[in-house]
């Protein structure tokens, strides 16, 4: 497993982190527990959560299946999405961050967190107030290093400028969405990250399955996937991926590979990139997106798909992870 340096942090990390949003969705306990065993003793030591996941239930089944490995793991997890859907419970606000980490502590089994990130920004709190109640936990020992998620461009500048203002830490990476299909980030996101030094984690490689080659044209979406269930962000009807699917998958084939294979190693090929979550919801999954791991695509191959997909295009603008408050409804003039 290649290893990377989490941007100014010094937190080595591995290229491939263990995503744990799924990791309930059809495991036991015990289960997620092995799953997890599985993936540290593959050579993966990033693992990425967040309060939310399953309303804290997550966390505290990674706080069982870590608690003889800590000290080998960089944790990552997230605070300001709504805990339980109640918004009180939610945001960069101070009051909230203090409750929320001491959740989080406790359900982890742990007295520190390597990695806090800002799940959203929060348009309602100032973003100086927001890092200097991270500036607090991190004198307190309570974590050690900030990052922010899914975050636009000028709100990381933001960021870094209020931070430079206040004297306090500054996000030290950005976790943001990043497939073939949804290259948005290429534009600002991603250079910015490299202008502040910033480590990048992304995050839906394969776009919700897309680039598994499951949905495929005059076929039924495969019973239990995102897509059969209802998913609005999956639509096994989707024309353009449809189209785009069937284009990459020779791509893949002609260079030895499985779609899902290729789709991994180009996330992997982008120099600002420094680890790719992966969500397996089972072990056998696991080994199949770890064959990935080791796998370089030459020029050729990515300049192809380039020519399928260009350049800071999202496919389907929804897979941003995040509206501008700017056009939410309520902003509009209307």
């Amino acid at each position: 497993m290649h290893m990377n340096t989490l941007g100014r942090s010094g937190l080595s990390v591995s290229c491939f982190g263990l995503g744990t949003m799924a990791l309930l969705t059809s495991n036991s306990e015990d289960e997620a527990i092995r799953l997890t065993h599985k993936a540290l003793d593959a050579g993966i030591n990033l693992i990425d959560t967040a309060d939310i996941y399953v309303n804290g239930t997550v966390e505290t089944v990674l706080g069982k299946a870590l608690k003889s490995r800590r000290d080998k793991v960089v944790l990552a997890t997230k605070v300001g999405l709504p805990m339980g859907g109640d918004p009180a419970r939610s945001g960069g606000g101070r009051a909230w961050i203090s409750e929320a980490v001491e959740g989080s502590l406790k359900r982890l089994g742990t007295d520190y967190i390597d990695l806090y990130q800002l799940h959203r920004p929060d348009p309602k709190t100032p973003i100086e107030e927001t890092l200097r109640a991270f500036e607090d936990l991190i004198k307190a020992g309570k974590i050690h290093h900030i990052g922010s998620s899914t975050f636009p461009a000028e709100r990381m500048v933001r960021a870094q400028w209020a931070a430079e203002r206040e004297r306090v830490t500054t996000f030290t990476s950005e976790q943001a969405p990043y497939s073939i299909f949804v290259r948005g980030i290429e534009a600002e996101v991603l250079p910015t990250c490299q202008r502040y030094d910033m480590g990048t984690l992304v995050w839906s490689p394969l776009n919700g399955g897309w680039l598994t080659g499951k949905y495929r044209r005059d076929t039924a979406a495969p019973a239990g996937s995102r897509a059969a269930s209802g998913n609005p962000f999956v639509r096994a009807d989707d024309a353009a991926k449809l189209a785009l699917v069937e284009a990459l998958a020779p791509l893949a084939e002609s260079a030895g590979l499985s779609l899902m294979q290729m789709s991994l190693a180009w996330t992997r090929a982008h120099p600002a990139v420094t680890s790719t979550l992966i969500g397996p919801r089972t072990e056998t999954q696991l080994d199949a997106l770890l064959s990935a791991a080791d796998i370089t695509l030459d020029e050729d191959l990515l300049d192809k798909i380039d020519e399928l997909v260009a350049p800071g295009r999202n496919v389907d603008p929804r897979n941003a992870g995040w509206v501008p408050e700017g056009l939410a409804k309520a902003a509009r003039r209307r």
